[in-house]
């Protein structure tokens, strides 16, 4: 039709995400070093902003009435990370099942491009409203590529 203008298309999934981050003098604890604790902080950080750069910031979960609720994690510890390293957490969703997926991570030191961790989350998909488990809609599906594990 003349005058209307193109409908704009959605933007292409991001299959694996960068997230950049700075190992801070906070993260340090009594063995001179990031504190586990810091590496969970971090993945969840990924996390988020992956599903943001597809499209699906925290409000828009909200709107839906569903959110991802985190099952299980695990985390492998490679080799240590100290204060000024600057990693970057590489994630993507290597399995997706009805009503949960899989995200894994691996953590790179830029410095020296060593993997000094690698990590897994089991993310439950949960109605805001019961608190109960629900079926990832084709809308939220749509917007995350399957990838390799082996490729994060």
């Amino acid at each position: 039709m003349m005058g209307m203008l193109p409908l704009k298309m959605p933007p292409m999934p991001i299959p694996i995400y960068e997230h950049h981050i700075t190992v801070l003098s906070s993260d340090i604890d009594e063995n001179d070093h990031a504190n586990n604790v810091c590496y969970l902080r971090w993945m969840n950080e990924a996390a988020i902003a992956h599903s943001a750069e597809n499209g699906w910031t925290a409000q828009r979960y909200v709107v839906l009435g569903a959110s991802w609720f985190a099952r299980k994690h695990t985390i492998e510890y490679l080799a240590p990370s100290f204060e000024g390293d600057k990693l970057v957490v590489r994630t993507g969703v290597s399995d997706w099942q009805s009503i949960r997926s899989t995200r894994t991570y691996r953590f790179v030191r830029m410095s020296d491009d060593k993997v000094i961790a690698k990590a897994e989350t089991l993310w439950v998909f949960v109605n805001l409203s019961t608190g109960k488990p629900t079926r990832l809609p084709k809308e939220v599906a749509e917007a995350f590529v399957l990838v390799d594990a082996t490729e994060i």
